[in-house]
């Protein structure tokens, strides 16, 4: 029988599969790294719910993910039975925490995600408010810095960059480079990982007689199982709906390969138990 962990596996990819290839059949995707659309909403908004970026699963869901994943691990953590609440379990969320910081905030300066932007072609780009844009130093991208003619007059040096408003303002973006898909790179990998943490809840232990058996459940635990298959199926509607409506198939591709990789670092033999199956003293059925 397929573990719970391979089954999420089949099934994330399978979804980015279709997603992707429809969003290719359909040209319902839209090419986030083009700074002359990408500050625009996606043509398909005010018909198609998910494609809008102001739709509460992607502002309030999607935008604050591991809050959402890290959440659901301390509930499932905290509730399990004593004998599942192994120190690896931390060891392993501490680990794909910082693959995220890595990614998304802080690598010896720029995220890593920043670098593989600029390294392919990136430019630093202020969308001014006549639909223009505006090149400035990475630097202001790399450190999310607000740009405004005030606090920068150097750079609107040209009078067409001059907004119209004194109290205009803005966060330039990286664009025009390979823009890995974030919200897949993240997706994936906390899918995976609350996948994998699930198992210590299934998990099957031998008794004093040597038959196996299921270790109890509180009723807590069971609301937070319960919990976590709702974040299961609510990331993989996010996978679904970017998949559908952001990013091109390759930069999808891309965010799909870091998040396996970076949920495969949890699996090195150092951050595995080696004692999930080992006797304990009682062992009582689920109820």
């Amino acid at each position: 029988m397929p573990s719970l962990l391979s089954t999420t596996l089949a099934v994330v990819i399978a979804v980015v599969a279709f997603g992707t290839t429809y969003s290719i059949v359909y040209n319902t995707y839209l090419d986030t790294s083009n700074p002359l659309l990408t500050h625009l909403p996606h043509p398909l908004y005010q018909t198609h719910y998910f494609a809008s970026k102001k739709n509460p699963l992607n502002v309030y869901f999607v935008k604050k993910l591991w809050g959402w994943v890290t959440a659901g691990f301390v509930f499932l953590f905290a509730t399990s039975p004593s004998t599942s609440r192994r120190a690896n379990r931390i060891v392993q969320y501490l680990v794909t925490t910082g693959v995220w910081l890595i990614f998304t905030s802080w690598f010896f300066g720029p995220a890593v995600l920043d670098r593989v932007t600029a390294s392919t072609g990136g430019e630093c780009i202020l969308t001014l408010p006549s639909g223009g844009t505006l090149n400035v130093p990475h630097e202001f991208c790399y450190t999310k810095s607000t740009i405004s003619p005030s606090t920068h007059p150097s750079l609107f040096s040209a009078p067409f960059a001059i907004p119209d408003s004194d109290s205009w303002s803005a966060i330039p973006r990286l664009r025009r480079g390979h823009d890995v898909s974030g919200h897949l790179f993240l997706l994936t990998m906390g899918i995976l990982f609350l996948a994998d943490q699930l198992r210590y809840s299934f998990a099957r232990v031998r008794t004093p007689s040597g038959e196996e058996d299921s270790v109890r459940w509180s009723p807590l635990h069971r609301y937070a199982v319960c919990a976590n298959f709702g974040l299961l199926g609510l990331m993989l509607l996010s996978i679904y709906t970017t998949s559908v409506y952001f990013h091109t198939p390759f930069e999808k591709l891309t965010g799909l390969i870091l998040g396996l990789f970076g949920f495969a670092l949890t699996q090195l033999p150092v951050f595995q138990s080696t004692e999930i199956h080992t006797p304990v003293p009682v062992v009582n059925k689920r109820t």
